[in-house]
């Protein structure tokens, strides 16, 4: 028999419908009879049929009309909110899409990654997030869980005082629990973190979190029961995310607000969301993809929260993204240098030998292989060969000083953040193998809010070198284009406003690199007495590199207009293939139109590595064919390298393969 969940103001209510050709008003009707029966004054309904309402799904908002059938506009377990004419909607109710969440569409499928607590990386758990896999864990990590399990069962029994076991927490360390109150002990230390405030995460960067908290409790050191893990699993594979607001850790002991806030959800407590239901009391979520809620045995609500996971699973795409964009910054730093008729002097190999930094070596090289004119001739660049112009402004020469410490940096925090995904953050360590918990501080997040701070300090020069480069292609003093790169100035305005949007947001990534890690504050009594603030650091993070590529979608949308003006003169073919990824987005600018949401287009090509995913095969074969020890050892070592550097599934990776010998030189 289907049965459909209906929030009715502030209660959730299972219906049960023996006929699916019944229609959305007698749905709406039998959920308003039930609401009705369980208030003592009827809920302020004096006459049910004289009741108006509207339904419409928890998931997206999409209102239903109340003559269609069940069976025609419904599935079975579907959650749907009644709301009554003259009621605000119901405090209880949250809209199913919180905040944006526009990187990414949930994608169910049956692929897997394994997970053992020592192999994942940002990249996995970014994927991860996407929904492009889903979860088990390898024989040995489960072997190593029941083994940690098994210690702290003997500790229970054997009446052992032990930290977070058997005690209170933090400042009540030394108060001894009795064994008939552990299991309330650890719910009560859920509910009562469960404090943090803000905007939720978005089911994404909740999918990360939710994920890498199952890969260290893998690690088996932290003691959690199979079972437990299971049902964290199981609860991830369906998409079943708890309600986690964005504000409340310090990064030490751990992300204990945030945590809380998920293990809750998975008690069958507070808020969740799944695609199916949107967002829902958990125990309703739960019940209606067929999960138990977790139980909580000794130790477990302390395993759960202990540990730097939303520091790390944010820090994860944080680092990520700023890698994508950095490589695409040198791509449309090239298209710029073309528009602006620079030279490709600056870029000479010899140069950058003298200054052998890795990442200025690798930007260079980039610049070679989309600008050489022996191995891409480009009339534009043939246009200006003999120009008395000796050397070209900073922002264009020095990118591979400039870009080339962005991708060192880059370099240097994905190292510390994928070793953070594979660390065990727990406190106190069961080491099954020893026989013993140790009390220690791995928990504590300087290392990931360091880093992190770090990478918006590095990442956000990008920003600030290209909103210098659009200065100088909206400039004509410096561009030889005309005025704001539309005809007409005066009646049309161009790119104007588009440039000071640009400056507005480096301007506003000037205070978000202001470090967060150089600030502690005292907690519990003093007995958490300095802290990381790492979670502020991984989400202003965050921010600066969707600056970043917002600016650099402004970039690139100035720069192709600037080659309008060029016409009908060419740019190379990697940059003449770039050139009309955009176009097949956004028009040339002819004439004053709303700008907003082309930038925004432009901006998501950036995010899905559109722009390197055309370029990016030309730089490959460049590589191949000029610098003989970057040549792969056989065309499978050649599209494991595509696919490290692009991060792209195995079949996008295995198309650009196919595609990148198919090119014209």
């Amino acid at each position: 028999m289907p049965r459909f969940t209906v929030h009715v103001r502030d209660e959730w209510l299972t219906v049960p419908c023996k006929d699916a050709t019944c229609s959305i008003k007698w749905l709406g009707f039998e959920a308003l009879k039930r609401y009705i029966k369980n208030k003592p004054d009827n809920g302020g309904i004096q006459h049910i049929k004289d009741v108006r309402f509207v339904v419409r799904r928890c998931q997206g908002l999409g209102l239903l009309d109340s003559d269609d059938t069940i069976e025609d506009v419904l599935e079975d377990n579907e959650f749907v909110e009644l709301a009554i004419e003259g009621d605000t909607m119901s405090q209880d109710f949250i809209p199913s899409q919180p905040g944006t969440s526009h990187l990414y569409l949930y994608i169910d499928n049956h692929h897997y990654i394994s997970l053992d607590g020592n192999s994942l990386t940002s990249t996995d758990l970014v994927n991860l997030g996407k929904g492009l896999y889903k979860i088990k864990l390898t024989p040995e990590a489960e072997q190593k869980v029941v083994q940690s399990r098994e210690l702290l069962d003997t500790i229970v029994k054997e009446n052992k005082v032990v930290y977070g076991i058997t005690t209170g927490f933090g400042k009540f360390a030394r108060t001894v629990i009795p064994v008939s109150k552990l299991k309330e002990l650890q719910e009560n230390l859920l509910r009562s973190h469960s404090s943090g405030l803000g905007s939720p995460l978005n089911p994404e960067r909740t999918r990360m979190l939710l994920a890498l908290r199952i890969n260290v409790l893998a690690k088996g050191y932290s003691g959690v029961s199979l079972e437990t893990l299971h049902r964290m699993i199981q609860a991830f594979n369906a998409s079943c995310l708890s309600y986690v607001p964005e504000k409340g850790t310090v990064g030490a002991s751990g992300d204990l607000a945030p945590l809380s806030h998920l293990a809750l959800g998975l008690m069958g407590e507070g808020k969740m969301w799944s695609p199916k239901s949107g967002w829902a009391d958990a125990k309703y979520v739960l019940e209606a993809h067929g999960l138990k809620p977790i139980s909580l045995k000794p130790k477990e609500g302390l395993a759960l929260i202990n540990g730097t996971q939303m520091i790390t699973s944010l820090g994860a795409e944080a680092v990520e993204r700023a890698e994508a964009i950095a490589r695409q910054a040198d791509i449309i730093a090239a298209l710029t240098l073309e528009v602006l008729k620079g030279t490709t002097k600056a870029f000479d190999s010899d140069i950058h030998e003298l200054r052998p930094h890795p990442g200025q070596k690798e930007v260079a090289l980039r610049f070679r292989s989309l600008l050489d004119s022996d191995h891409h001739p480009s009339e534009i660049a043939e246009s200006h060969r003999f120009c008395d112009r000796v050397q070209d402004a900073y922002t264009m020469r020095c990118c591979p000083q400039v870009h080339g410490v962005v991708n060192d940096t880059i370099e240097f925090v994905k190292k510390i953040i994928n070793t953070e995904i594979n660390s065990a953050t727990d406190n106190p360590m069961v080491f099954a193998e020893r026989g013993e918990t140790i009390s220690g501080g791995n928990f504590h997040g300087e290392y990931p809010a360091k880093a992190l701070d770090y990478l918006a300090i590095g990442v956000h020069e990008l920003a600030s070198i290209s909103e210098r480069r659009i200065e100088r292609l909206c400039n004509p003093a410096l561009s030889e284009l005309p005025a704001f790169l539309v005809n007409e100035g005066g009646l049309n305005s161009g790119f104007m406003i588009a440039h000071c949007t640009a400056a507005a947001l480096v301007s506003e990534n000037k205070v978000l690199c202001h470090p967060s890690s150089i600030d502690s504050l005292s907690t519990s009594a003093a007995t958490e007495d300095h802290v990381s603030m790492g979670g502020w650091a991984a989400r202003k993070a965050l921010r600066v590199v969707e600056h970043v590529e917002q600016v650099l979608a402004i970039e690139l949308l100035a720069a192709c207009q600037g080659i309008e003006f060029l016409r009908p003169l060419r740019t190379t073919t990697p940059l003449e293939k770039v050139y009309d990824l955009v176009r097949a987005t956004v028009k040339p600018w002819i004439k004053d139109r709303f700008m907003a949401p082309e930038i925004e287009a432009v901006h998501r090509l950036l995010v899905d590595q559109k722009v390197w995913n055309i370029a990016g095969p030309y730089i490959e074969k460049y590589c191949m064919e000029y610098i003989p020890e970057s040549r792969p050892s056989s065309p499978t070592a050649f599209i494991l390298n595509v696919c490290n550097n692009t991060a792209q599934p195995p079949s996008a990776c295995l198309a650009l393969f196919r595609s990148l010998f198919s090119l014209e030189r």
